[in-house]
């Protein structure tokens, strides 16, 4: 593998995923902080709409910066898109309290969540281009496959962060300013991503062809090319989902709902990213022997027969053991959906318009089931009075994930690869 070349560009999709773990991974405190409320459970829904808001930019951020990316390339358009995610950053790292400047600290919060949002909508699809555009013949799953991976780094750092933090910090020490710590360590690192991110080099692909489209006919093909879109978005949701669920609503899940402690919420946390870290490859490699569209309806089918199933039998008696084995069989399927998945979306879509065709599926589905599925599995857990109710949510985005694999693999359509 090229580390030279993968290593600068996937650093800044960890930097940009490490601080969107860490709104998840701190929501119960952040809620008290900003978004304080009569109830808990209003404070939390109140963050989590928060959380859930900085995906809403995403498809706008996939627009307009994947079409920038397809214009000017792939180097210059991940710096542009890192700056924009480092003033997010420090934004919601350093605003005061709701205590302290009152309405104005949730709405600098949110302002924060929405320049994270608008860089993330393009920063995947602009990663995985360059990786998939960058791979030997014949490993393009594998290679892809790192993208991901590297946001499993950023969920380990994040979880030990946690961790060290429980252990060494009292609760309302933790409460009053220690959660901030991990997003103050998220702004030392920016600098250190600027350095790896303009040593990039061009893809040779891009370098290649002829004619880059303008904005302008970025546009016209997305138009034109929207039933592949619809279908990217509809691939995607199982990914989102399922990521989402077991990385960044784990702690609260944990911590509110089965009332394990934050040490063991944190702990299964980690485990599960070093989980994903492993399969996500592995998921790649295979994907590159047998083909995408095996995989794919292997394990969508796989997740809507036992998704509930193991979630009743995780809320039926709940424990540290039995939440890891369940999390654990998650983070099995979303490794290797997710590892042939993330390289099918670059193969269907037009190649003038690889990147924003990929962002804007793949920011779609995040908005709408990914970047809410901590709201929705809170809300679905109070109105169901069912504790497995967020397996319903990931049968539902996995059921799309089936119909789409029908979809763009259909007899005449796009070819698999293998």
């Amino acid at each position: 593998m090229h580390r030279k070349r993968v290593d600068p560009v996937t650093s800044g999709n960890f930097l940009e995923q490490f601080d969107f773990f860490l709104f998840g991974f701190y929501a119960t405190y952040i809620s008290k902080a900003f978004f304080p409320a009569s109830n808990e459970f209003a404070s939390l829904m109140l963050t989590f709409a928060v959380f859930g808001a900085g995906f809403l930019m995403r498809p706008l951020g996939a627009i307009i910066l994947g079409a920038y990316i397809d214009e000017v390339g792939r180097r210059k358009g991940l710096i542009v898109t890192l700056g924009i995610m480092a003033c997010g950053t420090v934004l919601i790292a350093f605003v005061p309290g709701y205590a302290t400047i009152g309405l104005l600290a949730p709405a600098l919060v949110l302002l924060g969540r929405l320049l994270q949002g608008f860089s993330a909508g393009a920063e995947l699809g602009g990663v995985s281009v360059y990786l998939a555009e960058m791979a030997t013949p014949g490993h393009k799953g594998f290679y892809t496959s790192w993208q991901s991976a590297s946001q499993q780094v950023a969920i380990v750092l994040a979880a030990a962060l946690g961790f060290a933090l429980n252990e060494t910090m009292s609760p309302e020490t933790l409460a009053d300013w220690g959660w901030r710590i991990p997003f103050f360590v998220g702004c030392m690192i920016i600098p250190c991503i600027f350095v790896l991110r303009r040593s990039l080099q061009e893809t040779e692909a891009f370098q290649a062809r002829k004619h880059h489209p303008t904005t302008r006919e970025v546009f016209q093909s997305m138009a034109a090319n929207w039933k592949i879109v619809l279908g990217g978005m509809l691939l995607v949701a199982m990914t989102t989902t399922t990521f989402y669920l077991i990385t960044v609503y784990t702690p609260t899940f944990g911590k509110t709902v089965l009332h394990i402690s934050a040490r063991d919420a944190l702990i299964v946390t980690l485990l599960v990213a070093v989980s994903n870290f492993i399969w996500l490859p592995i998921g790649g490699a295979i994907s590159d022997r047998i083909g995408r569209k095996p995989l794919l309806l292997g394990v969508t089918v796989l997740a809507i027969l036992t998704a509930y199933p193991t979630m009743h039998w995780l809320a039926a008696a709940p424990s540290f053991g039995r939440m890891l084995d369940v999390l654990l069989w998650f983070s099995f399927l979303f490794g290797m959906y997710n590892g042939a998945m993330v390289v099918a979306l670059t193969e269907v879509m037009p190649v003038q318009v690889r990147v924003v065709g990929f962002s804007l599926a793949y920011s779609l589905a995040t908005a709408v089931f990914g970047g809410f599925t901590p709201a929705i599995s809170t809300y679905l857990i109070d109105a169901l009075q069912d504790k497995a109710a967020p397996a319903i949510w990931l049968s539902v985005a996995a059921a799309c994930g089936l119909v789409a694999t029908l979809m763009l693999y259909r007899k005449g359509g796009h070819k698999d690869v293998a």
